[in-house]
């Protein structure tokens, strides 16, 4: 991969935190490329760093050192209403906890973001919301307030409000931390499907078999990357979630 093909880019890129007398160096001289419409898995042990890899590739956070790149923009040299508007165009995050406002529905949690948003080409507010819902299939709950729907419906929730903005990437962290292994598949199902529509995924996971589904696993452990690598049969969640049903394809009857 080319330089001039990556929507991610970072050069030595270097995290230090510094917490009264003792420095932690979080990320050590990173360089990473990830092209568009890739699906990625970030895995490791608790403080490997992967976490602040994504708070700096989400521009939540700076590096100490390096630069970083996001779809050919130096990102180190915005200023934060830059970085606030950066995230607003081009990045959608989901967090393991959903982050649902408790008494407001799942349609008010996904038309949220473009109210606050500052840009002045969304266009109608209320379509884009619904198209983000049915996108999710979650379009018949539009009105259900998040303890009217299972911990599966409120990720896809949050998944749709990542959409809202028609980001080129999403950011997702351990989106299925909090869920049963069925409704894991169903939510990489459906990761897989905006995959394919052209959405690149970025994903940290410690979950192996949900890193399966992806097309690349990136592994860190003390703050470098240690493994990176492309997975030769990703999963496919639809089939795993319908094994039955693909059986019967395969044995050439009809599905």
């Amino acid at each position: 991969m080319n330089d001039a093909s990556a929507v991610i880019r970072t050069q030595s890129i270097t995290k230090i935190y510094d917490s009264g007398e003792v420095q932690v160096e979080a990320l050590k001289g990173i360089d990473l490329r990830i092209a568009p419409g890739e699906m990625v898995a970030i895995m490791g042990a608790s403080g490997s760093g992967k976490s602040t890899m994504l708070n700096i590739l989400g521009c939540l956070d700076h590096p100490t050192r390096g630069d970083y790149y996001l779809d050919g923009i130096h990102v180190n040299e915005l200023d934060n209403d830059q970085l606030a508007d950066i995230r607003n165009r081009k990045i959608g995050f989901v967090f393991q906890g959903f982050n649902l406002l408790a008494r407001t529905t799942a349609f008010e949690n996904v038309e949220l973001p473009l109210l606050y948003s500052r840009r002045q080409d969304i266009g109608d507010v209320e379509k884009l919301t619904r198209q983000a819902l049915e996108r999710v299939g979650l379009a018949d709950r539009a009105h259900h307030f998040p303890n009217q729907l299972s911990g599966g419906q409120q990720q896809r929730v949050a998944i749709a409000r990542a959409l809202v903005n028609q980001p080129a990437i999403v950011l997702a962290d351990e989106p299925t931390g909090n869920l049963d292994s069925r409704t894991s598949v169903e939510i990489m199902a459906t990761f897989q499907e905006l995959n394919r529509l052209g959405i690149t995924l970025i994903m940290v996971t410690h979950e192996h078999d949900i890193a399966d589904y992806c097309k690349r696993v990136i592994e860190f452990r003390d703050g470098r990357i240690i493994r990176d690598q492309a997975v030769p049969r990703p999963h496919d969640a639809v089939r795993d979630l319908e094994p039955s049903r693909w059986q019967a394809a395969s044995q050439g009857e009809r599905p």
